[in-house]
């Protein structure tokens, strides 16, 4: 079923959601545009806040709910033709290859086992990434596999498990791709059923072998864990963005849930730097960490935030977003408090979204939104400095085209010029969950739904200049 309609959610002519825009190339690899997870796309889209309102939307109906963001590739070959395709991940595993201009789906595949799944809590929520030949995509399943698809058939050339107990540990992040590996990581389910430990795994895209993972719990065993053989349980890596990549060096940056934590072998409720082989080089908890443990209030409910060379901030459940020195975590040694800077999320909530980063000129802003609010800060002097603040809740911020897009989870896409937080436009959606937008070459994707609904279908939202 492929519905046309305007921003506003009025009926459109389908002819005009079906006309082709020209491909400017540029793809959309991953879950935040880059392997540092900025969500920043600095190229222009050809929608402008001159445009934007006139976006025409089409929904496509999916064989399963996209409860994470889409992937674009442009100009690549599929079944024998070329086209510009979005890749989404259902919460059981179905991946799909869609035509960005006439939302027919050119491609499906479904992993084993699919029919014992579907319907059921064991879900993921993880978004695929593309590797740099265009050729080849990552998803995740909700068996606990990582599968590597051809973009032109989609047929699968490997899957990989990355845990040893699918059914209490999850893949809830999005994966990332750096240097030849897919990286990956794992949580628990809703409710922390015991036991399950948060594991970061490192996989070569060729082969798919497991070259190296790194245990939150029980960090000296160096392989992956059969749960029950840890005494600790919990300390989930499963902020939406996953592990994030530090530019030039490959190393790479989590935050994990509520968990044991004793600043040797166990490190819950912190922050990680990981070598790109997943041997732990920095730390850092905050002082409060056996509170935050005994709460239930996950410090790694969204994953760091890479701003400069020197700085990252980290937000959590506890609605603070804490800035840190890099150069502070250096070393194993446990590293507690010495916050250079806390501020409150937006609206004093909890934050689950993975903030913006966006690079203007000299100057980076942090752009965040959590359940009742969106704000931005510039950084100047080593400090957040607030610029503006609305109370429009929303999932992961994204800046494309020199505009914010901030998609709101009881429906609505809001547009915003991002320096002055002025609305452009509001675009009709559904209700959703932690989906995201993505926006490029005159397309702009928005899945809707929620993953703990456990549904077998669910819409993609495309729109498109008339």
């Amino acid at each position: 079923m492929l519905v046309a309609c305007g921003s506003g959610g009025s009926s459109g002519a389908v002819a005009g959601a079906q006309k082709t825009v020209a491909s400017s190339g540029h793809d959309w690899t991953r879950f935040g545009w880059d392997a540092r997870r900025s969500n920043d796309d600095p190229n222009a889209t050809g929608i402008t806040a001159a445009n934007v309102a006139s976006l025409h939307r089409q929904q496509v109906q999916l064989p399963g709910t996209v409860d994470s963001s889409a992937i674009y590739l442009h100009a690549v070959a599929v079944r024998g033709a070329t086209h510009d395709a979005f890749f989404v991940t259902t919460t059981y595993g179905i991946t799909l290859a869609i035509d960005a201009s006439s939302g027919n789906i050119l491609w499906r595949w479904t992993p084993p086992g699919y029919s014992r799944l579907a319907g059921s809590p064991q879900i993921t929520t993880a978004t695929p990434v593309s590797d740099p030949s265009r050729k080849w995509i990552y998803a995740a399943s909700s068996d606990g596999r990582i599968q590597k698809l051809s973009v032109a058939t989609g047929h699968a050339v490997w899957r990989r498990a990355i845990t040893k107990a699918a059914s209490r540990e999850k893949i809830a992040a999005s994966l990332n791709y750096e240097n030849g590996h897919v990286i990956a990581t794992t949580g628990g389910y809703v409710g922390d059923q015991p036991p399950y430990q948060g594991h970061v795994a490192v996989i070569a895209a060729g082969n798919g072998r497991l070259l190296h993972v790194w245990n939150s719990l029980c960090s000296k065993r160096r392989r992956l864990i059969f749960p029950p053989t840890c005494t600790p349980s919990d300390s989930a890596i499963w902020g939406r963005a996953g592990a994030v990549v530090v530019p030039g060096s490959g190393n790479l940056l989590v935050a994990t849930g509520n968990g044991p934590w004793d600043g040797h072998g166990n490190w819950g409720d912190a922050v990680l730097v990981l070598s790109s082989k997943a041997k732990l080089l920095g730390n850092y908890t905050p002082t409060n960490t056996a509170e935050l443990n005994a709460g239930d209030i996950d410090l790694g409910s969204t994953s760091p935030v890479y701003l400069t060379s020197k700085l990252i901030a980290q937000g959590g459940k506890d609605a603070k977003i804490r800035l840190l020195s890099l150069r502070r975590l250096r070393g194993t040694r446990p590293h507690k408090g010495h916050e250079l800077q806390i501020v409150s999320t937006p609206s004093g909530g909890l934050l689950f979204t993975a903030p913006a980063v966006w690079r203007s000129g000299k100057q980076v802003w942090l752009i965040a939104a959590d359940g009742g609010g969106t704000q931005a800060w510039s950084l100047r002097g080593g400090r957040l400095h607030s610029v503006w603040r609305n109370g429009n809740g929303g999932t992961s911020p994204v800046i494309a085209g020199g505009l914010l897009w901030v998609y709101g989870p009881s429906g609505g896409l809001r547009v915003y010029e991002p320096a002055s937080g002025k609305l452009v436009t509001t675009l009709s959606a559904g209700g959703g969950h932690w989906n995201s937008p993505i926006v490029t070459d005159g397309h702009v994707a928005l899945p809707e739904g929620n993953a703990n609904d456990h549904a077998t279908s669910g819409v993609l939202d495309i729109w498109r200049l008339p």
